[in-house]
C-alpha cells in the first residue's frame, strides 16, 4: 500500500505558500507507516515546533494499474474518504531552503490521517463533495473536487507514467487554502457533506 499526496492542487493554496501554480501535478510519497487510522489523539512530535493541518479528500485505488489513459482512470476508484496531511512546515522550510527532498517535513510516523469511512462515489457526481476542516468549531478549510487544478482522474493518469498503481493505494488530492498551526488542545473535525469522519484531539 502506498500514499500518495499531491501538491499545490488549489491555486488559492499555491498562492497561500507563495508557490507557483503548477502545470503538471506534484506528487511525493509517504511511507505506510505514516497512515493513522485509529481514533487515539495526534501528539505533536517533538521535533517540530510548528506542525500544520491539511485536509483533502482521499481516493482509495480498487485495481492495479499502469499507465492508465483518463478517460479511463474513473475506473479505478469508486471510494472516497477524508484525511490530513500533517506537516512540520519549519523542517519542511529548512529543506527547501537548502534545496534538499523534504520527507522530513511529510513522511513521519502518524502524518496521514485517514478517516474510518469512505463514501462510494460515481464519477458523475464527484463534485458534490463539500468537505470542511473545523479547528476548536471554527471552519478554516472549505474545499471542492470542481476546484481542483488537476481532476481526480488527471492525477491518475499522470501518476500511473510513473509508478504503478495497486489495489489500496492511498491518493491524497490536495489541500484547498486556509492551512495553518495546531497546537497542544487543539480540536480538529473533518467532514464531507456535513457528515463527520473524523473528530481528532491534539496532544
Amino acid at each position: 500500500m502506498k500514499i500518495i499526496c499531491i501538491g499545490r492542487n488549489y491555486a488559492e493554496h499555491a498562492k497561500e505558500m507563495n508557490s507557483a501554480v503548477p502545470t503538471n501535478p506534484i506528487f511525493f510519497l509517504k511511507p505506510d507507516t505514516a497512515l493513522f487510522k485509529d481514533k487515539n489523539p495526534f501528539y505533536i512530535p517533538d521535533f517540530s515546533s510548528e506542525m500544520h493541518y491539511e485536509c483533502e479528500l482521499v481516493v482509495r485505488i480498487n485495481k492495479v494499474g499502469k499507465n492508465i489513459k483518463e478517460k479511463f482512470a474513473h475506473k479505478y476508484y469508486n471510494e472516497v474518504g477524508l484525511g490530513l496531511d500533517f506537516t512540520a512546515r519549519d523542517l519542511q522550510q529548512k529543506c527547501k531552503e537548502k534545496g534538499l527532498p523534504w520527507e522530513i517535513g511529510k513522511a513521519f510516523d502518524n502524518s496521514a490521517l485517514i478517516s474510518n469511512d469512505f463514501i462510494t462515489i460515481d464519477h458523475n457526481n464527484i463534485n458534490d463533495l463539500n468537505f470542511e476542516l473545523k479547528l476548536n468549531d471554527n471552519i478554516v478549510q472549505e474545499g471542492n473536487p470542481s476546484q481542483m487544478i488537476f481532476t481526480i482522474d488527471q492525477i491518475i493518469a499522470y501518476i500511473s507514467q510513473f509508478i504503478t498503481l495497486k489495489k489500496g493505494d492511498l491518493i491524497y488530492t490536495g489541500t484547498p487554502s486556509g492551512v495553518g498551526h495546531v497546537s497542544i488542545g487543539d480540536q480538529l473535525k473533518g467532514s464531507i457533506n456535513g457528515n463527520v469522519f473524523f473528530n481528532l484531539d491534539i496532544k
